[in-house]
């Protein structure tokens, strides 16, 4: 029997086998979240910082360009299908911030304004000699909350 999933997005051109959209916290996992979820746009309009967007037809995603999450819960409070569901001592995801190859750092230019921004003091900057300290990710460190993302002048780091 062929995945629903795959057929579909195979049909929205997405041929490569990278990660699907980025769904809100404490997203349940992606097929059971998809059966669950109503399009109803409740976690939208509950996001204080406005990052669950409906994008995916009309399935939230979040929208790391237009802010960061401040893991508040409003979204899975406002979610009635039981698609979001947080519980005591879940974290809200497991993804992580990564610095691409645009950083400007890496382009030999002083540039610190992600780790200025990273609340989780994840992003460290390791001194180079005779070069520019270039950015470096704790992964244990990082939420993920994506406070990084909006601010790089180049968009050279993601949250995946």
């Amino acid at each position: 029997m062929t995945d629903p999933n795959n057929r579909r997005n195979f049909l929205r051109g997405r041929f490569s086998a990278r990660r699907g959209p980025q769904r809100p916290p404490w997203a349940l996992a992606e097929d059971a979240f998809l059966s669950a979820c109503t399009r109803c746009g409740d976690c939208v309009r509950a996001c204080p910082t406005q990052i669950v967007v409906d994008r995916d037809a009309g399935y939230p995603t979040i929208d790391f360009g237009a802010g960061e999450c401040t893991f508040c819960g409003d979204c899975a409070g406002a979610c009635a299908t039981g698609a979001l569901r947080r519980a005591a001592g879940q974290p809200p995801w497991t993804i992580v911030a990564s610095v691409g190859e645009d950083c400007l750092a890496r382009q030999h230019v002083e540039c610190r304004v992600c780790g200025d921004l990273c609340d989780a003091r994840a992003i460290r900057f390791l001194p180079q000699l005779g070069g520019i300290a270039q950015p470096q990710i704790d992964a244990a460190a990082c939420t993920g909350c994506g406070a990084c993302v909006a601010p790089c002048p180049t968009r050279a780091l993601g949250v995946a």
